[in-house]
């Protein structure tokens, strides 16, 4: 480009560089190098694509790598925007206000290095964090407050590394009217996990779910970067860190309670069931009920507020695959019968259900139909009883009790099963939970807006099965073994008193006899 332009000339220049962002950005912007200081803005490919589909799309959202130059871009866009168009109204969003703040600041220096005849509007009100320009457009900086930019009808929304926004569903919410009237928005982050609004919108938008373009951008996009860049630059990165920062990956990206490399071991088992059944379809089965395979099914009942659901699980206990799995919003008494039907299938399989005040009602309606076999415990132990001992004594409780104190250790065992590969999840439902399921202040639960009955059920389903039934699994095989040996050395336990008739001992076909009068006496003895 000549250094002296004739009118004719610099007309020519305007309007060129009014109908084309990168045109103009890549003759006459200007952006500060850390090592070379000012230095001419040269576009990549892949910010060529950007700028174009900014100018193609209302609604842009970009999954990218850090420093790749993207709040660079979207900084010269918005000078071009502003300086070519009239009263244009931009809002920059961050989490922190420095953050918003440093992007309006690059809006600024852009501008001021471009030569002073492409300048056809000046500024006309100059704050740090805020500037007009003479021909109406605007620009401000905000944090995530909750009433940052209701009031404003706006041309363009940017919000920066927008996975980092806490609460960002709540500001969209107040946020997208103000773009009713024709207004844009560029979305761009690095993943912070699932679940927060970018990962959610971003999903949507592979899906063709809402409005916006999705873009990623992970490191190899950049031409000067390669394997060996990768290596040096990730020698002292965690796994995490390398995910975030560069990879572009959500799922390994975030704070989530199960190991991401492990989450993406058991995708490879997640799959659509045999069959969708029950009267709402939501009874989802993938084996069918075998002869002599030992089932448990864990359930978790519904608050009843309409937030989450009453769901169950059945297992395999010798291998524990999910062979079956419920979630549906059920009366407690249609649970309660969804309960019984599905464990007499699965050959009187023990139920286990969490007992939070409507599970209470759901264990008493599988009572009054005498399901017969219903976990037990100790009250305050869980410590486990057969059913039998249970009914008959005063210090047991129906059921599994969660609580501050039993939430951590049956998520702990989730985990160590998950961990250890001694879980198999065929659910695409129980997936999806489990990817969401984060750290809050070192408490386990679902991120917002999000649910955790599944997780919960086969968290105790993991419970029960490495606990209460492996101890009584060692007590039947040792009762069984006893009473074996007791026959084979043909003798029986006796009380009669010396001298009394019978002392001596009975007959075989006596003995007979007795054991079987044992067996219907004692039938959890012989259980299994």
């Amino acid at each position: 480009m000549k250094s002296v332009l004739s009118k004719k000339e610099i007309m020519r220049e305007i309007v060129k560089s009014g109908r084309d962002p990168d045109y103009f950005i890549t003759n006459y912007a200007k952006i500060t190098h850390p090592l070379k200081g000012l230095i001419p803005f040269k576009t990549y490919s892949f910010q060529k694509d950007a700028l174009k589909n900014f100018q193609d799309h209302r609604f842009n959202i970009v999954l990218k790598a850090r420093q790749l130059g993207l709040s660079t871009v979207t900084a010269a866009y918005v000078v071009w925007l502003m300086l070519f168009h009239k009263e244009k109204n931009v809002l920059v969003l961050a989490t922190k206000f420095g953050t918003a703040a440093n992007l309006v600041k690059k809006v600024k220096t852009i501008l001021r290095n471009c030569p002073d005849w492409i300048k056809i509007a000046q500024v006309s009100v100059d704050n740090r964090t805020s500037f007009e320009l003479t021909n109406g457009s605007q620009i401000k900086a905000s944090s995530t407050s909750g009433d940052a930019g209701r009031s404003e009808a706006l041309s363009l929304l940017v919000v920066d590394e927008a996975a980092h926004v806490e609460g960002l569903d709540e500001l969209w919410t107040g946020l997208y009217p103000t773009l009713s009237t024709g207004g844009r928005c560029i979305a761009l982050s690095t993943p912070n996990g699932v679940g927060n609004w970018f990962h959610k919108t971003y999903v949507d938008s592979e899906n063709g779910s809402n409005d916006f373009n999705p873009m990623i951008l992970s490191w190899e996009v950049h031409p000067d970067r390669d394997q060996e860049w990768f290596e040096k630059e990730t020698k002292n990165m965690s796994r995490r860190q390398i995910a975030q920062e560069l990879e572009c990956n959500f799922n390994m990206s975030g704070e989530t309670v199960f190991n991401p490399e492990k989450m993406e071991s058991i995708r490879q088992f997640v799959t659509d069931p045999k069959y969708k059944t029950g009267f709402d379809r939501n009874y989802w089965i993938w084996k069918e009920a075998e002869p002599g395979v030992p089932y448990l099914l864990s359930a978790d009942v519904a608050r009843g507020d309409g937030k989450d659901y009453s769901v169950f699980h059945i297992f395999d206990t010798l291998t524990m695959e999910l062979v079956a799995e419920y979630q549906g919003r059920l009366t407690p008494d249609l649970f309660s019968r969804v309960l019984f039907d599905a464990g007499r299938e699965y050959g009187d399989c023990m139920i286990v259900v969490e007992n939070n005040t409507v599970g209470f009602a759901v264990l008493d309606k599988l009572k009054e139909m005498q399901y017969p076999n219903i976990y037990h415990s100790i009250k305050s132990t869980h410590e486990y009883v057969d059913q039998v001992t249970a009914e008959a004594a005063s210090n047991t409780v129906a059921g599994f009790t969660t609580s501050q104190r039993t939430r951590p250790l049956i998520v702990a065992k989730l985990e160590e099963f998950v961990r250890n590969g001694l879980i198999t999840i065929n659910s695409p439902r129980l997936y999806n939970e489990m990817k969401t399921f984060i750290w809050n202040n070192g408490r386990p639960e679902a991120m917002r807006s999000y649910n955790d009955d599944l997780i919960m059920a086969c968290a105790i389903g993991c419970w029960v099965r490495d606990t209460a039934l492996i101890e009584n699994k060692r007590n039947i095989e040792y009762n069984k073994a006893f009473l074996a040996t007791m026959v084979a050395a043909k003798t029986k336990m006796n009380t009669t008193i010396k001298g009394m008739h019978g002392y001596e001992g009975d007959s075989i076909y006596e003995k007979k006899k007795s054991h079987s009068q044992t067996y219907e006496q004692f039938p959890w003895l012989f259980k299994g």
